[in-house]
């Protein structure tokens, strides 16, 4: 198998390429039938958005802080695990955004886009679904559309819901919300447009980010899922990420 090894910059990650190097050899990203991912969630989001469009099999180990999309560090036997993995395929969403000087702007996200105030005064967004207005005056910290497999993240922190990766929605979350207070956020359609308008921007402006991709003092965003293709990801069969998605709405703590 021709496998290329990409690491994150930090020591124990760039040790740990070094010896995968040395046995099972290496090949250019774009001459892989694998891409193995060293590092944290961070990294491995990185790498998705670097390799996405190879249409070729990752599979993380985690060597940093936080591993949800990665598997346990071994140097033995990757032949093996790689052969008894399973298989989770992530569509990201597509962030189109329209900034305050008429630029155009286009991101994927593979966990989620959002949208947050830049200055003390709360942000006032309109919520379009499929050019359907559903909340003419949103006042809030931001809001933000999560995939399945992100919204164990920042989602999950802002008190969004755990998505199965399987269920074919999307978690519509406001982030602080302060009118309509009862209002929570919402589960889309997959195939669901989202488009959200900034009602005041030279007095509130909003940046927007997909992922780690940061566009500021924005005017109207559009999200939707890519209709690219998705990435696959591979995972040992004891951290399955479904049902690791599914135990996290159980988790303790």
């Amino acid at each position: 198998m021709r496998i290329a090894f990409v690491a994150s910059e930090v020591s124990v990650a760039q040790q740990a390429w070094r010896k995968l190097v040395e046995r099972y050899g290496n090949v250019p990203p774009e001459h892989a039938e694998l891409i193995v991912a060293l590092g944290g969630d961070g990294f491995m989001l990185r790498t998705l958005h670097a390799y996405h469009a190879l249409d070729v099999p990752v599979y993380g180990m985690k060597l940093g802080r936080v591993g949800f999309l990665m598997n346990k560090h071994r140097l033995d036997g990757l032949p093996e695990r790689v052969a008894r993995a399973h298989t989770a395929s992530l569509f990201p969403l597509q962030m189109a955004v329209v900034d305050a000087a008429g630029n155009h702007h286009v991101a994927l996200a593979f966990n989620e886009v959002s949208l947050l105030r830049q200055s003390n005064q709360a942000a006032h967004l309109e919520v379009q679904l499929n050019d359907t207005v559903k909340l003419p005056n949103l006042i809030c910290d931001g809001i933000m559309v999560a995939t399945p497999a992100g919204s164990t993240a920042y989602n999950l922190s802002a008190h969004g819901p755990i998505l199965p990766l399987d269920a074919n929605v999307l978690a519509l979350t406001p982030i602080s919300p302060f009118r309509p207070r009862r209002w929570r956020g919402a589960i889309l359609p997959h195939r669901t447009q989202v488009t959200l308008r900034v009602l005041d921007p030279g007095k509130r402006p909003v940046s927007a980010t997909a992922d780690f991709h940061e566009v500021r003092d924005v005017r109207t965003v559009a999200i939707r899922q890519s209709g690219g293709q998705g990435v696959r990801l591979l995972f040992d069969p004891e951290h399955n990420l479904e049902q690791r998605i599914l135990d996290e709405q159980f988790a303790a703590e």
